[in-house]
């Protein structure tokens, strides 16, 4: 029973995996060439979804029981993925940016115990929201790209429920679960270097709720046209969350793909 247990609960604590964060989580490298709105008054708007191939490695304790660790591959995440979704937003006014970045996903997974006499078999369902609201200044800016200062908010919102089929716990259920806050800050820059391609990355660390929340990516962009660019980077996301019992303490790594098309 221990050891298929440990195994939904491992699964159970890839959930964070999708095609971001920042995490995503300030500055995507899909938004340098977003869809974007000015307005007469000055205003640009850009929006961006994009995807990241993460794996997931840590512990993760959950429902009482010890912490077991993670080790997961993307491949391995992809394969309990039920929905996932990322995506970035700004609004920008001269050197100032307001920014937000939401991700969701959800995972389930089941596994048979090895005896079978407490439970034949164990389901759980994970969770996780993750998302980012900050503001930012351009200290350097030129027509070649800009470096920011940003700070901002994240709240991660981590559910998990699990059931038992068979044996003594047949039917027996359970849900558990944390919310926290951490304060972020740090830096975000592009830069082009030639009109067609460029360079864009963030970093950022802060802590709150968790020890340590931080997140830094680079990424190397193309511009086919005015409409449609592609990205490829790679991203490092890691948090340290333990509340009662409850263990969040994962760092999150892949390569970013994204194709943008501009309307």
């Amino acid at each position: 029973m221990k050891s298929g247990l440990a195994h939904i609960l491992a699964c159970a604590g890839t959930l964070l995996v999708v095609g971001s964060a920042n995490a995503a989580d300030v500055y995507s490298p899909v938004a340098p060439e977003t869809q974007q709105l000015v307005t007469e008054q000055g205003w640009t708007f850009s929006v961006a979804p994009y995807f990241w191939a993460a794996g997931l490695s840590g512990e993760v304790g959950q429902f009482g029981l010890p912490p077991v660790d993670v080790d997961a591959s993307f491949s391995d995440i992809f394969d309990h993925l039920d929905f996932g979704a990322m995506a970035i937003g700004e609004a920008r006014y001269d050197r100032y940016s307001i920014f937000g970045d939401i991700m969701y996903s959800k995972i389930s997974g089941s596994a048979g115990t090895p005896r079978g006499i407490l439970a034949s078999s164990a389901a759980v369902t994970s969770e996780t929201f993750a998302g980012l609201i900050g503001a930012g200044y351009s200290f350097i800016e030129t027509d070649a790209g800009r470096l920011e200062v940003v700070g901002g908010v994240r709240v991660w919102s981590v559910d998990n429920d699990i059931s038992f089929s068979g044996g003594i716990l047949d039917g027996v259920s359970a849900s558990d679960g944390a919310t926290w806050v951490d304060a972020m800050a740090g830096l975000r820059g592009n830069y082009s270097i030639t009109p067609k391609v460029y360079l864009t990355g963030w970093g950022l660390v802060g802590a709150g709720g968790a020890d340590i929340d931080w997140d830094v990516a680079g990424a190397i962009g193309y511009r086919f046209n005015d409409r449609i660019s592609s990205v490829l980077g790679y991203r490092a996301l890691g948090v340290d969350y333990s509340d009662d019992g409850f263990v969040f303490d994962v760092v999150q790594q892949g390569p970013i793909l994204g194709l943008v098309v501009r309307f």
